[in-house]
């Protein structure tokens, strides 16, 4: 999981959200009001609500492209809790929140990484074992 998540106001441009995620080589970003998460904007939000839709990034504000309701998992679900969730409502990013805060996001990325990297160290286990 990650845990340095980016935030920012619904009030902010989509330009600015894409100089932000760019400037931080990242694929999202979550909206907040009153520091509360309340929804999210990936690439393809950014891709399907402000470029095939014509608006102009520097008047667009960031709460008119998010994805809301915000859909999240918690601290204490299992990792097959998460892949569940994130499969059956077809998203790559899960934000995590505890008592309504934000504290981390995860990604297939860091899931697949973690695959792979539990495969490594099987591997190298079943060849000590030989």
């Amino acid at each position: 999981m990650i845990k340095d998540v980016v935030t920012l106001e619904g009030k902010v441009t989509a330009e600015e959200v894409a100089i932000i995620m760019d400037e931080r080589g990242i694929g999202c970003v979550i909206v907040v009001q009153d520091e509360n998460p309340i929804g999210i904007i990936t690439e393809r939000d950014m891709l399907k609500r402000v470029l095939l839709e014509s608006k102009d990034p520097k008047t667009t504000k960031a709460f008119q492209i998010m994805s809301a309701p915000l859909l999240f998992g918690h601290p204490n679900m299992s990792v097959q809790e998460a892949v569940k969730l994130m499969t059956e409502k077809r998203i790559k990013k899960l934000p995590i929140i505890a008592e309504d805060q934000l504290v981390g996001m995860l990604t297939l990325t860091d899931l697949a990484r973690s695959v792979a990297y539990l495969e490594h160290i099987f591997s190298k286990m079943e060849n000590n074992a030989k």
